[in-house]
C-alpha cells in the first residue's frame, strides 16, 4: 500500500474505538436493521467492485471494461429496444455533468464525486454568522437544498465506522488517505428522485439515464450547498459515492429503512432515490431514524430475489456472510453478492437495477391505491399487502420504443 509523500494516514479505528462507536449509536443501528460486530471494520473503497474492476483479475474481463467503455460509446450496441445507438446516447448524455466533475482531478488521482470528495473553489470565510438555534438552522439549509432542487433531506452526526478506511488513488489504484478536515461534526444527507417512467424500463440502457440524471443533479445541488455553508464560515465537503457509506447515512438522517435490495426504501419514493450528503462544521439539529415499518415488509417478501437474474440478492434473513471482499465484513444484514450483480451489469453494458423496478414501494403515491399499499405495508397488515401483491404480480416492464413514442408525442 502506496501513500502520497507528506500524507502519512491517519491511525485507524481500533477496536476500542469500535466498540465506543458500537455503544454510542445502538439506537441507529437498530433502526438501521443492521448489527454491528466487536470484529468489524470500516471498509476499504479499493475493494468496492466498480474499482475492483480495475485492479482484479478476479472481477476484471473483457466485458467489465466494455461496460466502462460504453459510457464513451467505444462498443459495439445491442441495437435491441432500450439498447439502440440512441439508448446508450441518452444515458451518456444524462451523466455528462457528473462526469465534468469527476474527470477534472484525473493528475491527483481523484475522481471527484465518487473516489475522492468534491474539491471547492469557495474559500471558508474568516467571519462566521452566528448559529444560535442549531434546530432553527437545520430548517433553513433544508429549505435551501430543496430550493437547490433536493428532494428529501435530514441531517445526522458523523459516525466514523462508516467512513472508508481509505479512498482510491486512480492513477495506479492504490489506497491513499481519507481524510476530512478537522471540525466536522455534521452530516447533510439529500435525496433525489429518479425519473420514474425511465426506472420502468429497467433493464435497458434506456433507463440507465435515470441514474445520470440525478448523479448530474446532485452534482449541481452539492457544489450550490457547500458553497452556500463555506460562505457562512463554515466547512462543508461535497460528497456523492466516496468518502463514507451513505446508505447507513440516510437512514441514520431519518429518510428511510434498508430493504432486501440493498437500497434506502423512502416513504415518499420507494426505492426510486439516489443520495448525496456534505459534511460540515455548521452547528444543526440532528434527525433520527424513523421506525417506518418498511423493514418488516422486506421480512416477508422476496420479490427483487426472485427477479435478479444472476440471483445476486438473498432470500433469507440478514446475516453476517462476506460473499467476498466488496462485502462489508462483520455487520448482520442483507448483502448483495456484488460480482454475481456486476458480472450482470457488464453483459448488458448498463446498469440494470430489475429489484428497483418490481419493488412494491416502487409507486407514485399520487393516488388512493398507493397510499393504501403503503400504509397496509408499513403497518400490521402487512401480510395483507403482500397478499395483495402478490395476486396483482410485478408490473410490466415499459417498453423502451413506447417511451421513446411518449416523447415524441410531447409526453416526456
Amino acid at each position: 500500500m502506496t501513500w502520497p509523500s507528506n500524507q502519512p494516514p491517519k491511525p485507524g479505528l481500533t477496536a476500542e474505538d469500535i466498540a465506543r462507536l458500537n455503544e454510542k449509536f445502538a439506537q441507529s443501528d437498530a433502526a438501521l436493521g443492521i448489527e454491528v460486530s466487536p470484529e468489524f471494520r470500516p471498509f476499504e473503497q479499493r475493494n468496492d467492485i466498480f474499482t475492483r474492476a480495475f485492479w482484479d483479475e478476479e472481477v476484471s474481463s473483457d466485458d467489465t471494461l466494455g461496460f466502462f467503455k460504453s459510457y464513451r460509446m467505444k462498443f459495439a450496441t445491442r441495437r435491441g429496444a432500450g439498447f439502440s445507438q440512441k439508448d446508450f446516447a441518452l444515458r451518456n448524455a444524462s451523466w455528462a455533468v457528473s462526469d465534468i466533475l469527476s474527470s477534472r482531478g484525473g493528475e491527483e488521482g481523484k475522481r471527484e464525486g465518487f473516489q475522492a470528495p468534491i474539491d471547492y473553489d469557495t474559500p471558508v470565510a474568516n467571519d462566521k454568522v452566528p448559529v444560535e438555534d442549531a434546530g432553527q438552522e437545520a430548517e433553513e439549509i433544508k429549505r435551501l437544498a430543496k430550493l437547490f432542487g433536493a428532494d428529501l433531506v435530514g441531517i445526522t452526526e458523523v459516525d466514523e465506522r462508516w467512513h472508508y478506511s481509505s479512498r482510491v488513488d486512480t492513477r495506479d489504484f492504490t489506497s491513499a488517505p481519507n481524510d476530512l478536515p478537522d471540525g466536522i461534526t455534521h452530516v447533510i444527507v439529500m435525496g433525489h428522485a429518479m425519473d420514474p417512467d425511465l426506472v420502468d424500463t429497467y433493464p435497458s440502457a434506456l433507463a440507465g439515464a435515470s441514474t445520470g440524471l440525478e448523479y448530474s443533479h446532485e452534482t449541481q445541488i452539492v457544489i450550490q450547498l457547500s458553497t452556500y455553508i463555506r460562505n457562512l464560515g463554515y466547512e462543508a465537503v461535497g460528497s456523492m459515492n466516496d468518502t463514507a457509506l451513505v446508505i447507513p447515512y440516510a437512514v441514520k438522517a431519518g429518510l428511510g429503512e434498508y430493504g432486501r435490495n440493498q437500497m434506502v426504501i423512502t416513504p415518499e419514493f420507494g426505492p426510486r432515490i439516489r443520495f448525496s450528503k456534505i459534511f460540515t462544521s455548521l452547528p444543526l439539529q440532528v434527525d433520527e431514524p424513523k421506525p417506518l415499518g418498511i423493514k418488516q415488509y422486506c421480512e416477508i417478501c422476496t420479490r427483487c430475489a426472485g427477479a435478479c437474474p444472476p440471483r445476486a440478492l438473498p432470500f433469507g434473513a440478514p446475516d453476517s456472510v462476506a460473499h467476498n471482499r466488496s462485502t462489508l465484513s462483520g455487520v448482520k444484514k442483507w448483502s448483495a453478492d456484488c460480482e454475481k450483480c456486476f458480472g450482470y451489469w457488464a453483459k448488458l453494458k448498463t446498469d440494470c437495477a430489475i429489484c428497483m423496478r418490481v419493488c412494491p414501494f416502487n409507486r407514485r403515491y399520487d393516488g388512493w391505491v398507493d397510499r393504501v399499499f403503503r400504509a397496509l405495508a408499513t403497518g400490521p397488515y402487512r401480510k395483507l399487502a403482500l397478499w395483495w401483491q402478490e395476486r396483482r404480480g410485478a408490473p410490466a416492464r415499459l417498453k423502451a420504443q413506447d417511451w421513446w413514442a411518449k416523447i415524441r408525442a410531447g409526453g416526456g
